[in-house]
């Protein structure tokens, strides 16, 4: 065996498809691509994954993972210049800003942000202080308490 007579083996390779070539080829005029119809066009067909027009199997089937979001707590957030409508000395609780109208509803608890004044002193009872709330709180030489 030589190289110059080495040959692949019979079917191994083909000669490529020449389509548009006219008579004879079988390929002629329409390239094999039909007459008409979005697979004749230019860049026409569709993607691999179409059905057509059926709901595709990635909407049909459901979403996977995990979302934390069901469980998160979620706090029902006050002002320090909402507690100006209380009387020096009182002791705010969640009830009595519910009682009071303050608060719409409790969520899983109440929080105290530091926005705005505080003219008075309280003692407040909340289940969380932002860090500012609670320096404005004391200042006044009122009392803080997480529940």
């Amino acid at each position: 065996m030589k190289l110059n007579t080495m040959r692949p083996n019979f079917g191994a390779t083909k000669t490529r498809k020449r389509v548009g070539r006219g008579v004879g080829s079988g390929t002629g005029k329409t390239s094999g691509a039909g007459e008409k119809g979005q697979n004749a066009r230019s860049g026409g067909g569709v993607h691999l994954w179409f059905e057509g027009g059926q709901t595709p199997l990635y909407r049909r089937l459901g979403k996977r993972g995990f979302s934390n979001a069901r469980f998160k707590t979620e706090y029902a957030v006050l002002n320090l210049s909402d507690l100006n409508k209380f009387e020096e000395g009182t002791e705010v609780t969640p009830e009595l800003l519910k009682e009071m109208g303050v608060l719409k509803n409790q969520l899983d608890g109440v929080k105290i942000l530091g926005n705005g004044t505080l003219e008075k002193k309280l003692t407040v009872k909340a289940n969380r202080f932002s860090q500012k709330a609670k320096e404005e709180i004391e200042k006044l030489g009122g009392k803080a308490e997480v529940i």
